[in-house]
């Protein structure tokens, strides 16, 4: 069952005995109901902010077996891409891209046909490829004998587009991992992008932020502290790292 911004709101207000929002006033709350539903968004910021890998934030589920969770198609000629073609402003670029596991592939590519050609693109520091690479793609741009299958991807410095060398001869598909940003919520109805079992987390923050605006130091440090608890609990299941190694128990008999 999703968590909704009103929601969690009330949950606020129940606790401290104010009045509850309804749909038809929610967007028109005054006083400690206005305060309260500030502190249910700073609360889920906090959240949210530390950390961009938070599963939920993830642009989609993996589009493809191997690849990642999101892909650009290149284009003939062009070295310069869109991370995230759709943006319109910088809050709807992606919150954070993993550089470090972009691929190449013309599955999927419209015309193209088994077997494609795959290959991972290995980031390098712009100032590398300007240094290694760039004069020559330079000279040879206008020459389409020149362009072939990328090797390398590097990061333009606002972190907004990504360049390929060398420049394509056609259409791939560039597939890599991003995460969006968190978006503030609005409406009464707003789903909080967190799983239900972590409710509890926003909550605690929330009555944190809701306690010092009563002035009530010692309820506000008790909700501070089960924040961090929560939170602790929240990245352990949710960001615990990976085995970095394996190990065999087997009895091996000769």
């Amino acid at each position: 069952m999703a968590i909704t911004y009103m929601e969690v709101v009330n949950d606020v207000l129940s606790e401290m005995n104010e009045v509850l929002l309804t749909s038809s006033n929610f967007a028109n709350a005054t006083n400690i109901q206005r305060s309260v539903k500030e502190f249910v968004n700073r609360a889920y910021m906090d959240i949210n902010n530390p950390n961009f890998k938070w599963p939920w934030l993830a642009v989609n589920e993996s589009q493809n077996d191997f690849y990642g969770n999101t892909y650009v198609e290149t284009v003939a000629g062009q070295r310069w891409y869109d991370l995230n073609p759709s943006a319109t402003d910088i809050n709807d670029s992606y919150g954070h891209v993993d550089w470090d596991h972009f691929s190449l592939t013309e599955e999927g590519v419209a015309g193209k046909s088994a077997p494609y050609t795959a290959r991972s693109l290995p980031y390098v520091e712009i100032q590398e490829w300007r240094d290694m690479w760039a004069v020559s793609e330079e000279v040879n741009k206008y020459n389409t004998s020149s362009r072939t299958t990328p090797k390398r991807i590097f990061r333009e410095p606002n972190g907004l587009r990504f360049g390929v060398s060398p420049i394509p001869d056609g259409i791939y598909r560039v597939y890599f991992y991003a995460w969006n940003r968190p978006v503030a919520l609005e409406n009464y109805d707003s789903v909080v992008a967190l799983p239900d079992q972590y409710k509890s987390v926003l909550l605690a923050r929330s009555r944190y932020y809701a306690w010092q605006r009563k002035e009530n130091a010692n309820q506000a440090a008790i909700a501070a502290e089960e924040y961090k608890d929560l939170l602790k609990g929240m990245r352990q299941q949710e960001t615990a790292p990976t085995p970095d190694r394996f190990t065999d128990n087997r009895v091996r008999f000769v």
